[in-house]
């Protein structure tokens, strides 16, 4: 019967190879060269003084074994026994999401490691397991929810299976991304393998703690036990000798050393009549508690707060407002709307004549539709506008694609499909990512009236939207009327986006909103 070479601390011993055969058929042809081993550990046991001769040889045919395996076998990530060695087993190279084989037993397995689902993602959190342990998995089944830097996302089986381990539970937090989260074997059978299964710092796996933290652990009781026992024998000093310890050395001048001694006076209980005393500290009083709720900030909020910090120490943001007039935009929106009803479509808000106008407006100033780089600036020719949506979860920007092609029907269900999606915390990644631009309007839902935003890098400009108000101004008469107005803030990268430019696009974009018709020609 073949056999397999394992190694133990320091010392060498054979394993049956038959449960390795039966799932490995390219193993059964490796036969001559594990024979030819059991004969060498026959010899080495009878001349141990040649021991270590008979270890390197060894070593030279576990290389040979892993060169033939690595031409006779392909799985998974897992293609080779490489010359890698955990434990006393053999393991393959690519440790961390693959086909390996435990420290335990010789039973394959893939490690699932925490996936990376969006381009600024290092770490994320589950939020919920949809499989439970022991349950059989395949190909597209919803493993578990993630917690991206965006959005919550689902994270699919890419195998068939079954779910031996969670390593990662619900709620688990700042996974780094490739980290493993959970352990998928071929056969029922395998589940209870992987009961201790652990990850060990780092991302190796592990099933028992090392031996030296063990002994550390229980050497740690007795050095604590021979420190107090020798404090208890040391004997106490007496009170004079421990004030003049305490006082350490008294300052004093050769002269009035010699006059305190000649008097029999010690300097110990003296105090210097020009020696300032100082102040005693008046009594603290206890400060009255304050009531307070600790709100863990989620993955989406930290990220967010992370790059709104490096947008504003990184990027040179400048400010230019105008005020609109809006009065024929009401008028058409309230004509358009008409129809949406009796065509049972969506109505039409004012952010979406925003939406329109500044995708239209990039189209006559295309400097604006642009983003930095180091060595380059680089022009967008799609005009993709993010929408700011504020959540339970944190300010989200989905993007509307394409928007300088599209009517304002169209535009409307997208920010409403986009909305809604953005609220539930199912955005996908195609929902939020490729924004050119930003628009932010707090005016509609909150009533502000004007504000400054900042840039969402890497883009080069963001519109701030405030409420719309009536004024009284001069008609064409020479008298009063009143009048409704938008005030609108563009902030600009000024690397990217010259002041006159800026003003250029605020031009562009006001002559849409006050003559709306020239949005749906």
């Amino acid at each position: 019967m073949a056999h397999c070479l394992r190694i133990s601390g320091a010392r060498l011993r054979f394993i049956s190879s038959s449960s390795l055969t039966s799932r490995f058929p390219y193993i059964r042809g490796l036969d001559a060269i594990h024979e030819k081993l059991l004969f060498e550990e026959d010899h080495a046991l009878k001349h141990k003084k040649a021991m270590s001769g008979v270890i390197d040889k060894r070593t030279s045919h576990h290389h040979q074994i892993s060169s033939l395996w690595n031409r006779e076998t392909s799985w998974g990530h897992a293609r080779c026994f490489g010359d890698h060695l955990e434990g006393n087993c053999l393991l393959p190279r690519n440790a961390l999401s693959s086909r390996q084989i435990s420290s335990t037993t010789v039973s394959l397995h893939q490690e699932i490691g925490m996936p990376s689902l969006s381009p600024t993602m290092t770490q994320g959190n589950i939020a919920k397991w949809r499989k439970r342990e022991g349950d059989q998995v395949a190909p597209g089944d919803v493993l578990c929810e993630i917690e991206t830097d965006k959005a919550t996302l689902e994270m699919e089986a890419m195998e068939e299976g079954f779910l031996a381990k969670i390593l990662c539970g619900d709620g688990s937090k700042d996974i780094p991304v490739g980290q493993p989260i959970a352990i998928v074997v071929e056969s029922e059978e395998e589940i209870a393998e992987f009961k201790d299964y652990k990850v060990a710092a780092g991302g190796a796996s592990s099933s028992s703690p090392p031996k030296k933290e063990a002994a550390l652990k229980e050497e740690a009781p007795k050095d604590e036990s021979a420190k107090s026992s020798s404090n208890q024998s040391a004997p106490e000093l007496p009170k004079s000798e421990q004030t003049v310890s305490a006082n350490d050395r008294v300052f004093a001048s050769p002269a009035a050393r010699k006059i305190a001694e000649e008097n029999n006076v010690s300097l110990t209980n003296l105090q210097g009549s020009g020696t300032a005393v100082a102040p005693q500290k008046p009594s603290e009083k206890p400060i009255q508690s304050l009531d307070f709720t600790d709100i863990p900030n989620t993955q989406i909020r930290r990220i967010t707060a992370q790059r709104l910090l490096l947008s504003k120490q990184t990027i040179p943001h400048y400010y230019l407002t105008v005020d609109t007039q809006v009065d024929s935009l009401l008028a058409l929106r309230s004509k358009l709307n008409n129809l949406q009803e009796a065509s049972s479509g969506k109505r039409i808000s004012i952010n979406d004549f925003v939406l329109k106008a500044a995708a239209m407006a990039l189209r006559k100033v295309p400097e604006c539709n642009s983003s930095w780089n180091d060595d380059y600036i680089r022009q967008f020719h799609n005009v993709n506008i993010s929408v700011a949506v504020q959540t339970d979860f944190g300010l989200l920007v989905p993007v509307v694609r394409d928007a300088d092609k599209k009517g304002l029907a169209a535009i409307a269900d997208d920010v409403k499909t986009l909305a809604d999606k953005a609220k539930k915390n199912s955005l996908k990644p195609t929902d939020y990512e490729g924004g050119t631009f930003t628009v932010s309007n707090l005016g509609g839902p909150f009533g502000v009236k004007q504000f400054c935003a900042i840039i969402n890098p890497p883009q080069a400009c963001i519109l701030a939207v405030g409420t719309t108000d009536k004024r009284v101004v001069r008609d064409l008469d020479g008298g009063f009327t009143t009048s409704t107005y938008m005030s609108v803030t563009l902030s600009c990268d000024h690397r990217v986006v010259d002041g006159a430019i800026g003003a250029r696009w605020l031009g562009a974009f006001k002559s849409y909103i006050e003559d709306p018709v020239t949005l749906i020609l």
